[in-house]
């Protein structure tokens, strides 16, 4: 009897199963459930309860010609591999780049002259003395930081059938949906069609060229680097490039008398169509294709580099095998298979969140998130009628667009987004195209949480690794401290150190600090203990050691760091003359807050409270020196009151305790608040493009809709590259933000900004459309963005009013007090359950989420 119990429970299990199983895979419904076979991105979790358009017109940044300049050509990347195409008719160019491509070698970043030098400043600083403290602290300054390089050229020369093309047909098309770029051009009657993209799963860069008849696709092909390079063809048709990088900066590659760089080796493939066509080699480096119907091309690159304590010297890499390795891997798969894994592969990130906005629609029969647009109008042009119409499209493409690049140049396993990201076209570029940790890096990284990316940040947390076993020798030899510390600019080789030049820029302690509040962000927004404990704690708990040797006995007894600067920015000092050293700065004070706070948290979370290093930071918090407010009503940037010789001056540091911290907030301090506002009104709103955005986010935080849009629309200013110089920040004609010249920090800033404008949150706490613009935003939807908790929350509002929100939880069970415009309402978060919640933040309905290998079921 009990056996037959159990065939006959087996009987059913099996049909159950397979019958669920069956409805699974086909996307059918099963019992009152329905399975939706798609990716599952945060963006689909979430429907509201009246389905809207989507975007107004397609994500794409549009040309109607050719680039004339670096900044007209269109960027892709696979976080790795990046390249600019021009889209030129009759001679096509691709800048390319590989991220490890930098010159010089692992450095000392330690030196044994700074604890007399340090001792002498000190003094000089105690005594008032600050303009000769800064003379002074010019002996402490380093070695300037090594060099972003690039990779080369690949070049295009099409036959004379392309010198001439029907200008109105010509489209050069980025569409962020499919991160593929598309130039489509007649000529001669043949209609013209190249596609490119940058796969991460495959690390390979594809091109597909092809017309419309046959046998009338002829060009060459070459390889070409300003750096040291040889390129010759095999019997493949294959195009290798080898080379070398500089072993030391801003010197010419000379293998007698440069210790060896980095080397590399890109490996170009050719294929064309079947039963056309015919393939030569030219002058042994080029391959010419005559009289075929398409063609695909693919690009593979390695470099020697082994880690930045390796010196390339002594590598076991080998570029060349690598990348042969590489190109025979990918050949495996058609054109059709890597495009299909690289769509898969990006659109897993990117399409988890939407960004739908619209201008106010009182006509009900209008859907308030759809207008009638011109689709042909390139980007260039919508940035320049901005100031007119400020067209709300163009706030999400740029949104996207900041989401779009980080994931095209920040992926697990490859190197930090630098200054420019991965993009570069110089020997040497702007400011050595490397990290800057006063502001530059870290805003890399700022919508990496809230814009749902987070292993975007994975780079990032590598490198602070490494940081900071550099860091402990320049902690331990410099400055006599225990634990890490990193300076203001880096490079790929981790260097600590401070830069070389004046004290105003070089000599600023606070960089790895910085850095590590981006761990504790990290822990916040996912939740994830693992990560707290096997890779966070340790650095924030040796940042947090060097800062308590760091501080010393100051004034009113209480704990200061000397020296000490405001990134950048100079005082002039009592006795009139200008200076950069004092004491205290303003930043240093509320970073080494942020960094204390973040690891007595992190402490308790882990069981650690009762540690000795805890108690001692526990100790030295209330003994902080305190941000003050000036006479005039502002905060004071250091911690005396100085003269401000350039109030409008592009750095926000002092301010960093409201954002990116979290020290100077609405509900607790009011007055610094007040005082935060002031400051900003002082600033103005002229800056770089990353002051601009950050502006924006401080304005954000501060729940000053009106002026976090005026910054927003700021940034809409188009840059002509022939004149740079006349424009503060901006945007170029491909939607790189402009310092000028290029820096990609306030693409990512731009992004978290218009996040922070949306959503803000604690653990505990998250605040809806805080400083949403009502009338210029009037009418919109988010989706998927991510608070603090381990949440995630869509919305949607009409006419500026909050209509529905959702929020759920993939694998948290947690509280959060939501609020929304002086309403507050407890929800109580099951793990795998959507909660939507109405404008009055009613819970009105609950929605169970499962899910297996991507694929999930609602209700």
């Amino acid at each position: 009897m009990i056996l037959k119990r159990i065939d006959v429970f087996f009987s059913l299990f099996v049909v159950v199963h397979l019958g669920f199983l069956f409805g699974f895979f086909n996307g059918v419904a099963v019992g009152d459930r329905e399975w939706v076979k798609k990716p599952f991105t945060d963006r689909d979790v979430w429907s509201p309860r009246l389905e809207r358009a989507q975007n107004s017109r397609p994500l794409e940044v549009r040309f109607n010609e050719p680039a004339n300049h670096w900044t007209d050509a269109l960027p892709i990347g696979n976080g790795r591999l990046g390249a600019m195409v021009w889209g030129g008719v009759a001679n096509e160019t691709l800048n390319l780049n590989e991220d490890t491509l930098w010159t010089g070698i692992p450095g000392n970043y330690t030196n044994l002259g700074v604890p007399p030098i340090l001792s002498e400043v000190r003094k000089l600083v105690d005594e008032g003395q600050y303009s000769a403290a800064t003379t002074a602290a010019l002996k402490l300054s380093g070695e300037p930081s090594n060099v972003y390089q690039l990779l080369g050229d690949m070049k295009l020369e099409f036959d004379d059938s392309n010198a001439t093309y029907d200008e109105g047909t010509y489209k050069r098309v980025l569409d962020l949906d499919t991160a593929t770029v598309k130039v489509e051009y007649s000529s001669n009657g043949v209609e013209y069609v190249r596609e490119y993209f940058a796969s991460n799963p495959d690390q390979v860069i594809a091109i597909k060229i092809s017309g419309n008849k046959p046998a009338h696709l002829n060009f060459t092909v070459y390889l070409h680097s300003k750096l040291h390079h040889h390129s010759y063809v095999n019997d493949k048709n294959q195009i290798t490039m080898d080379g070398s990088c500089s072993g030391r900066r801003n010197t010419p590659y000379n293998e007698s008398s440069n210790p060896p760089g980095v080397q590399y080796s890109a490996v170009l493939d050719l294929q064309i169509s079947d039963g056309a066509g015919a393939v030569r080699v030219l002058d042994g480096q080029k391959l010419r294709v005559e009289g075929c119907n398409s063609a695909i091309i693919l690009l593979v690159a390695s470099s020697s580099f082994d880690g930045p304590f390796t010196k390339p010297v002594d590598s076991k890499r080998d570029p060349k095998s690598s990348s042969i390795s590489k190109m025979d891997s990918v050949k495996r798969f058609s054109y059709a298979d890597l495009y299909a894994r690289h769509v898969d592969d990006y659109q897993s990130l990117f399409h988890r969140v939407s960004l739908h906005l619209s201008k106010s629609s009182k006509n009900i029969s209008v859907n308030p998130l759809s207008e009638n647009t011109d689709e042909t109008i390139s980007t260039a042009q919508r940035v320049k009628s901005f100031k007119t119409n400020e067209d709300p499209s163009l706030v999400e493409l740029l949104f996207q667009y900041g989401r779009y690049l980080l994931i095209a140049c920040s992926r697990p396993g490859t190197q930090v987004a630098n200054l420019q990201g991965i993009w570069n076209k110089d020997i040497q570029p702007p400011w050595d195209g490397a990290q800057h940790l006063n502001i530059n890096l870290q805003m890399n990284y700022w919508p990496s949480l809230s814009c749902n990316l987070n292993e975007c940040q994975e780079p990032l947390f590598d490198y602070i690794s490494s940081l900071s076993i550099n860091g402990k020798g320049t902690a331990a030899v410099n400055y006599n401290a225990s634990g890490w510390v990193a300076h203001q600019v880096s490079d790929i080789w981790a260097k600590t150190s401070p830069d070389s030049g004046q004290a105003v820029w070089a000599l600023w302690q606070m960089g790895g600090a910085w850095l590590c509040t981006h761990l504790w962000e990290h822990y916040t927004y996912t939740m994830d203990q693992d990560f707290l404990r096997n890779k966070a704690y340790s650095l924030m708990e040796s940042c947090a050691s060097f800062l308590l040797d760091w501080l010393i006995e100051g004034r009113e007894g209480l704990l200061e760091t000397n020296p000490s600067t405001s990134p950048e920015h100079i005082f002039t000092a009592p006795d009139g003359k200008p200076a950069s050293v004092s004491y205290s700065s303003t930043m240093d004070m509320a970073i080494i807050n942020e960094v204390f706070s973040s690891i007595v948290y992190a402490a308790e979370i882990l069981g650690k409270h009762e540690e000795a290093l805890i108690a001692r930071v526990r100790q030295a918090q209330p003994r902080l020196y305190p941000t003050k407010i000036a006479r005039d009503g502002s905060i004071m940037e250091w911690a005396q009151d100085f003269q401000d010789p350039d109030v409008h001056h592009r750095h926000l540091s002092h301010l960093f305790g409201l954002f990116p911290g979290h020290t100077i907030t609405l509900e607790k301090t009011p007055d610094l608040c007040k005082a935060a506002n002031y400051t900003l009104y002082k600033r103005g709103e002229d800056g770089p493009g990353w002051s601009t955005v950050w502006k924006a986010a401080l304005r954000a935080r501060l729940g000053d809709s009106i002026n976090a849009y005026q910054m927003i629309k700021h940034l809409f200013d188009l840059v002509d590259p022939n004149h740079e110089g006349d424009f503060e920040g901006g945007l170029y004609s491909n939607l790189f933000t402009a310092h000028p010249p290029f820096q990609i920090d306030a693409n990512f800033g731009f992004s978290a900004a218009v996040a922070e404008m949306l959503v803000q949150s604690t653990v505990k706490d998250m605040y809806l459309l805080p400083a949403l613009p009502q009338d210029k935003w009037a009418n919109g939807c988010v989706k998927g963005l991510k608070a603090r908790g381990g949440v995630t929350v869509s919305m949607c509002w009409i006419e500026g009013e909050l209509d529905e929100v959702g929020v759920w939880s993939k694998n948290q069970n947690t509280v959060k007090s939501l609020h929304y415009r002086g309403i507050t309402a407890t929800a109580k978060i099951s793990a795998a359950t959507v909660y939507t919640f109405d404008k009055q933040l009613k819970c009105v309905k609950t929605q169970p989420l499962y899910w297996f290998d991507g694929i999930f079921l609602r209700k």
